[in-house]
């Protein structure tokens, strides 16, 4: 079943508002990526910045081989939640950064060899210190784009992250096992493969010396369409030539279609069309929404004009641009509707804030064997007010 367009759940069951993650979606994914692994050997990970509930981590955990983090507190739940490998990566990091990040991480990931070469010594000491084996990596700039918003692209003109080849210190690689870039965001493999012969291009004198070379995360492999076996050629193809293992660091790909958003119409009111306003806000609770931008499904609706009834989707939030979309019905919208947003597993939960001081959606895991709704998580006044002072 696609999760675009339905959900296996009875939204009236769900007290608003509530992300719900389908357990059974998550198995889904989680058999696709297997495959993966099986006919190449790489190893995946879940990148935390896109999903982090760790809930399902024992879950998770009998496909992916661990997590990738972008900072000590992410590295840290890694390591006591997932507990399989953590691999950490930051554009640059402090002292206090790396004390932590050396007691919790596997691979440590550098953005510069100025940071290399300042950090490695106390990496080191701190992970000897803690009874801990540390690998070192470094993350290239392919300087090859492929993503669309420049927001999302590390490749793009002026970019901070990895380092490019004309800055590339090739005498300074002792101690480092791997290598890693990231440059795609919700693509398919044939984007991968342009970006692979970039690199091939660039750091043929590299790769050999590698025991790894991470292609990062964007890979949409779980999405219907998405060329499994030329993502499996362009793995074993690069192992072959290299004589490096691969690892993919997927976030989307995990939860991809497996998570809702649900909420309840509190209000319709007359604009130039009319509006109905959710107890759910855009910036507070989908962010992605206003910063990629894009418009979320909503199941059951239509394009505006497509169906009977068009109206624009607000939230309850002070911003005047706290505006889902638009979007048609077989019936005009009232209060006590119930709005269900798909694709809300990813990039939500972990950027949910607390602007306006606005409620934070629940977390509930659904298990669709048992038509079960299990609420993992509430929060309240004491989740805005801690935050603050």
């Amino acid at each position: 079943m696609n999760g675009r367009f339905a959900c296996r759940f009875d939204p009236d069951r769900v007290v608003t508002p509530a992300f719900v993650v389908d357990e059974g979606l998550l198995h889904d994914n989680l058999a696709i990526l297997d495959q993966v692994k099986e006919r190449t050997g790489c190893r995946i990970l879940l990148a935390l910045k896109c999903f982090a509930m760790f809930r399902v981590f024992p879950l998770l955990r009998q496909t992916l081989d661990g997590i990738c983090a972008s900072s000590p507190h992410e590295a840290r739940l890694g390591r006591e939640e997932f507990g399989r490998e953590v691999h950490s990566f930051a554009a640059a990091y402090s002292s206090g950064d790396i004390e932590q990040l050396a007691r919790t991480s596997d691979h440590l990931v550098f953005n510069s060899f100025a940071q290399w070469q300042r950090f490695r010594d106390l990496a080191e000491r701190t992970a000897r210190q803690a009874g801990h084996t540390l690998e070192f990596g470094l993350r290239i700039n392919p300087e090859h784009s492929e993503g669309t918003v420049p927001l999302y692209d590390p490749c793009a003109p002026g970019s901070r992250l990895g380092i490019r080849r004309a800055d590339f210190q090739s005498d300074k690689l002792a101690g480092i096992s791997g290598l890693h870039w990231h440059n795609l965001c919700e693509q398919d493999a044939d984007c991968l493969e342009r970006t692979v012969v970039a690199v091939e291009g660039a750091f043929a004198d590299v790769l050999p010396r590698m025991r790894y070379v991470n292609f990062g995360g964007g890979h949409h492999i779980t999405r219907e369409g998405y060329d499994l076996d030329l993502l499996v050629e362009i793995i074993n193809r690069f192992q072959d030539r290299w004589g490096t293992g691969v690892y993919l660091e997927p976030g989307e790909a995990v939860a991809l279609n497996s998570g809702y958003l649900v909420t309840t119409v509190l209000d319709v009111v007359q604009a130039d069309m009319p509006v109905a306003i959710m107890d759910a806000s855009v910036p507070a609770h989908m962010p992605d929404v206003l910063e990629m931008p894009y418009r979320p499904h909503i199941i059951g609706s239509g394009l505006p004009g497509e169906k009977s009834f068009t109206c624009r989707i607000g939230g309850l939030s002070c911003l005047a641009g706290d505006i889902a979309g638009e979007y048609s019905f077989t019936a005009p919208l009232v209060p006590g509707d119930r709005l269900v947003f798909t694709d809300m597993a990813i990039y939500t939960m972990v950027k949910t804030n607390t602007f306006n001081g606005v409620q934070l959606p629940s977390i509930i895991l659904y298990q669709p064997a048992t038509d079960t709704l299990t609420t993992v998580r509430k929060f309240g006044y004491a989740d805005f007010r801690d935050r603050l002072s």
